[in-house]
């Protein structure tokens, strides 16, 4: 089979590819984003209201984490730490009231510190609890006692 030359490029094909390349139009640009409007518009509140979801649920589940640690606590030392020596008991010996005496070195939460709420407020600690030996409570998203919704209080005696 013979083979065929290629036709070299020349300057009327080379200019008339890049004359037929052109760029986007301002209506077609302003559709686009019309679009991306509308997406995000439907899209954004649905993944706005998730976000305190699922900061009730890390809530709940840190709550859970410090009951793990005052129950060890309590099997290592026959007593749960007061409201004076607090959630830190859990992290550092205590050096006030009770003193455990086989206190687990390294304490009792891997972090090695006492975490925040999911809305940067301390938890609240009372040992003898209202509720049980003791209470801990997240005043939820406004940090004040009561609420409804996000504002809600989550406690340990009341965790679904």
């Amino acid at each position: 089979m013979p083979i065929q030359p290629t036709m070299p490029e020349t300057s009327a094909t080379v200019r008339g590819t890049v004359k037929n390349d052109r760029g986007f139009t301002l209506l077609e640009i302003l559709v686009v984003v019309f679009i991306l409007t509308l997406l995000a518009a439907i899209v954004a509140p649905r993944i706005v209201g998730r976000t305190d979801d699922a900061r009730i649920a890390e809530a709940k589940v840190q709550i859970r984490n410090f009951e793990t640690a005052l129950k060890l606590f309590k099997i290592d030392n026959g007593f749960y730490p007061s409201t004076e020596q607090g959630l830190e008991a859990l992290v550092e010996k205590p050096t006030v009231g009770r003193i455990p005496t086989k206190y687990r070195e390294g304490g009792y939460l891997e972090q090695g510190k006492i975490p925040l709420d999911p809305w940067g407020n301390p938890y609240v600690y009372i040992s003898p609890g209202l509720h049980g030996d003791y209470d801990i409570i997240c005043y939820g998203a406004d940090g004040r006692s009561g609420g409804e919704g996000k504002d809600a209080d989550i406690t340990s005696w009341n965790i679904e």
